[in-house]
């Protein structure tokens, strides 16, 4: 049988033998832990990471590591005293500034990750191989962030949005509920820090979690199928007056001036004065010199007759 090393002893005694962990609390530098739920970086991308570890984000951080992460469970820095953001440098959050897991702070998009809800409970669950008191401060990167850039101090709200002291273990894990806020979308670390009050040390971890996106563009789509029928109505609207002009009749010459007509001007025009042209006038003079004709003559005929 293989030789079990140190740290998976301690992880398989955290997860099995919960009762032997009394024996244990003498020490004060062994208060070993990370979570497990969600996932944490250097959980994932330890040898207990299962098939995390084989991904792109964790190849990488071995590789820039230059080990294993074997001591997944000793990510402390001691004497911090709730100097976090003077103690841990900017861009160095996921190892706590510490050489030995500096692989953790790699900028990357593609960390193994865990799924949750906006508002949803969180179910934290901090696997720990010695009972010690303590706070859990839980941060959670602010909208807007970009997983693509280093994390930054920046990156994380000034108040944490839960906090726990002395939780339970129970089965070798701290557990306890807080809420997720609401008002996040796409991915995001969870910055947990669990400092000590029984020991000089502070832990620090991150765990990468994928809200849901928050869907667009079927919005604009329901818009432009609003906006569509209300046009269709509109070009419906003018197509009758639009029909109706095509049906007007085209105006005759008589109906025009005799003077030129302006150019690109063929608005009918109907004149009231002056002499009437177009082929009508001469069929108007000529009956009207007839009927002169006839009444002259018939006059001249009744006074020959009073002769």
């Amino acid at each position: 049988m293989p030789r079990m090393t140190a740290h998976r002893a301690a992880l398989a005694a955290a997860l099995v033998t919960p009762l032997l962990l009394p024996l244990w609390a003498a020490g004060p530098a062994l208060a070993h832990g990370a979570p497990t739920d969600p996932m944490s970086r250097v959980v994932a991308c330890s040898p207990e990471g299962g098939d995390r570890t084989g991904t792109a984000a964790c190849r990488a951080a071995v590789a820039a590591n230059g080990a294993p992460f074997t001591a997944w469970d000793n990510l402390r820095v001691a004497n911090v005293n709730g100097r976090d953001r003077q103690v841990v440098p900017d861009g160095k959050l996921c190892s706590g500034g510490l050489p030995a897991y500096r692989g953790l702070d790699l900028a990357r998009a593609d960390w193994p990750s865990t799924r949750v809800t906006p508002g949803a409970t969180l179910r934290m669950r901090y696997v720990s191989t010695i009972p010690h008191t303590g706070t859990f401060r839980m941060y959670l990167t602010k909208p807007g962030y970009d997983p693509a850039g280093p994390l930054s101090w920046s990156d994380l709200p000034g108040k944490p949005f839960a906090q726990v002291t002395d939780p339970a273990l129970t089965d070798g894990a701290y557990r306890f509920k807080a809420t997720w806020p609401s008002d996040r979308t796409g991915r995001h670390v969870l910055y947990t820090v669990w400092q000590n009050s029984s020991t000089p040390d502070t832990y620090y971890s991150c765990s990468d979690v994928v809200f849901p996106e928050t869907k667009k563009e079927p919005q604009k789509q329901e818009e432009k199928k609003k906006e569509q029928p209300e046009e269709r109505v509109a070009g419906k609207k003018n197509e009758p007056e639009k029909a109706k002009e095509q049906q007007k009749p085209a105006a005759s010459p008589a109906a025009h001036s005799s003077g030129p007509a302006p150019q690109g001007d063929h608005t009918p025009v109907a004149t009231t004065s002056g002499p009437a042209s177009g082929p009508s006038a001469p069929m108007l003079a000529g009956g009207a010199a007839a009927v002169l004709l006839l009444t002259g003559g018939a006059a001249l005929a009744v006074r020959l007759r009073r002769r």
